[in-house]
């Protein structure tokens, strides 16, 4: 049993419901993690807890304990002169920076005429997520 404060180095790839890889550090350094300090998702975490070093797991998240759900209020309409001539597309991923430093993906939802549609949604709200996971160490 893991217990908060425990250094957990761990092999994941990270896949959509679709069966899609979105990522993965098989083959690499392994990702290490302070357990009990949030650094993955809650859900993740306790789904691990009862892990020994070498076992694997295969854990699925539903997207309310991954990026959330969509959010309909986070779409916000602005002038198309706004956004850059090169990004002016459906689907185009701006990056503005937030308050401390870091870079918020916003999508381009929709175009019409004069104006753009912003999702300011994660990029895999309203998605799930499924987790292949290898336990390699535990200190």
């Amino acid at each position: 049993m893991m217990k908060d404060g425990q250094k957990v180095s761990l092999e994941y790839s990270v896949f959509l419901e679709d069966g899609t890889q979105l990522d993965s550090n098989v083959g690499e350094d392994p990702l290490t993690i302070i357990f009990g300090s949030h650094q993955v998702f809650p859900a993740l975490e306790q789904a691990i807890t009862s892990l020994s070093v070498g076992d694997t797991k295969q854990v699925l998240l539903a997207p309310e304990d991954a990026y959330g759900p969509i959010i309909p209020d986070a779409y916000r309409e602005v002038e198309l002169e706004a956004i850059p001539v090169s990004y002016r597309f459906e689907g185009a991923v701006l990056g503005v920076q937030d308050p401390q430093g870091g870079l918020v993906p916003i999508r381009i939802s929709q175009i019409k005429e004069q104006k753009a549609i912003l999702d300011f949604n994660h990029p895999l709200a309203g998605r799930a997520l499924r987790f292949d996971l290898k336990i390699v160490a535990i200190q």
